[in-house]
């Protein structure tokens, strides 16, 4: 294909409404790759944003991705391999030799860098230190030190602070008069002379104040501080409840040494508000880039937990089979009682799990949101279960059956209201997380219970065929 064969790329037609690559912009690419003219692909790839060509290599089949790699080497720098998705990164990455890849950490935020090498083998790993300038492999040794998901791994290292005795003028000086510091930030520093924080002042304040000025009376004494082992996820929500741009992380002895920004903190909460969901279906990371491999051993473990309590929850039936045998309609069913249980169990668990994500839910108010949930429940399960019991009425004409229908399914909705609440606080306090183990439980809990309340007062009513 000739590069006048090649689609026009000149301002963003290469991106749909929504901002993605369109499907016959990423053809053309793919097809100049195979058609062996890297120029041509090259010319269509230049103007994408960093993120819009890492976004190109997702889309790619992963045995096409090598070849992409080879034609457009130039223009994948650090920028791109940060916007990547992780197993594609890894792929790659796995591809390029440790000068290589130490090359591209060079380029990156500490954060980033860590991003990237954090996942190699420990032999790749040193390889990579190894390359890397004395500065750069010790900042980021340090951050491999810190718990995976913690503060230490998601700070960077590049900020600026200066001491609290200084002037507004003498900081723009220090500002103006070095190349090497870095250029993205939003806000300054101010420290005492044992490098702990006192307080941050903004850009603009110094921007609109006089030279002569102490930085001492321009600064906010009031900040958050992180400390460095610190979860992400709780990160995130100071984040969203303070409303912060950047923040200073401290160590164990209050000393600054690094800070979070609200560009890492947006792509955390993204991360976790999808996990948590994922979780609780047992579908674990729900990566569609991850090896088929994983996906199945992740799956296939939950899935055979399920059949354990499936098989729990059908001994439960086999409790009844003289009832079932009398009236045999009972097993057409009871399969309503136990999935009307089951959805009303996975709207609750779905709530308190958020809420417990984001801080809603705590010790101080759980007896109020059991209360809360179960008040609900009783709701739903008495219209519900009205509305079920007329229906049965109508249709076989069996009053008994019909109340029995209907109380059976008032006390499922009981019980799926209270387990939708009660597994995932027991489980947290437990040290396990509630995203993971919850639905597994209350699927048991609503099974069990529906089986046993419907089948069990069929059998004190007395149905029989």
């Amino acid at each position: 294909m000739s590069e006048t064969e090649l689609p026009e790329v000149e301002g963003e037609t290469q991106l749909d409404e929504d901002d993605r690559l369109k499907p016959e912009f990423v053809r053309a690419v793919l097809d100049a790759v195979e058609d062996g003219d890297p120029e041509g692909a090259r010319s269509l790839v230049e103007p994408l944003h960093p993120a819009d060509i890492a976004d190109l290599f997702e889309l790619t089949p992963a045995d096409q991705r090598a070849g992409l790699a080879l034609a457009i080497t130039d223009l994948l720098d650090g920028d791109v391999f940060a916007e990547m998705n992780d197993y594609v990164r890894e792929t790659l990455i796995d591809a390029l030799e440790p000068h290589e890849v130490a090359d591209i950490a060079s380029e990156l935020d500490t954060d980033d860098a860590v991003a990237i090498i954090e996942d190699m083998d420990e032999d790749e790993q040193r390889a990579v230190l190894r390359a890397l300038d004395p500065d750069d492999r010790a900042a980021i040794e340090e951050a491999l030190s810190y718990p995976e998901e913690s503060a230490g791994r998601l700070m960077q290292r590049e900020l600026i602070a200066v001491p609290e005795h200084w002037t507004v003028g003498d900081a723009i000086d220090f500002l103006r008069g070095h190349e090497e510091l870095t250029t993205d930030f939003w806000e300054i520093f101010i420290v005492d002379p044992a490098h702990k924080p006192i307080g941050t002042c903004q850009l603009s304040w110094m921007l609109r104040t006089p030279r002569g000025i102490a930085m001492a009376d321009v600064m906010k004494r009031e900040q958050t501080l992180i400390p460095v082992d610190m979860d992400q996820e709780e990160v995130a929500l100071r984040f969203q409840k303070y409303a912060l741009i950047s923040a200073a992380v401290v160590d164990q002895g209050g000393r600054l040494v690094g800070m979070i920004t609200v560009d890492d903190i947006v792509h955390i909460i993204s991360e976790e508000a999808g996990e948590d969901i994922l979780r609780l279906s047992g579908a674990g990371e729900g990566d569609i880039n991850e090896p088929i491999r994983l996906t199945v051993r992740t799956r296939l473990t939950w899935l055979v937990v399920n059949l354990g309590t499936a098989m729990l929850a059908a001994s439960v039936v086999g409790l009844f089979e003289g009832t079932i045998a009398k009236f045999a309609l009972l097993s057409a069913l009871m399969g309503i009682v136990s999935g009307m249980g089951g959805n009303a169990g996975t709207q609750t668990l779905a709530v308190v799990v958020r809420a417990m994500a984001t801080n809603q839910l705590t010790s101080s108010n759980t007896l109020r949101m059991i209360v809360r949930e179960f008040r609900i429940a009783g709701t739903n399960g008495l219209v519900l279960g009205t509305l079920i019991g007329i229906g049965t009425l109508l249709i076989y004409g069996n009053p008994t059956l019909s109340l029995v229908f209907g109380a059976a399914i008032l006390i499922n909705n009981l019980v799926a209201g209270t387990a939708g609440v009660l597994v995932p606080v027991t489980l947290e306090r437990s040290g396990v997380d509630p995203a993971v183990s919850s639905a597994v439980f209350v699927t048991m809990m609503t099974d069990c219970m529906g089986f046993f309340s419907f089948l069990g007062l069929a059998t004190l009513a007395g149905l029989s065929g």
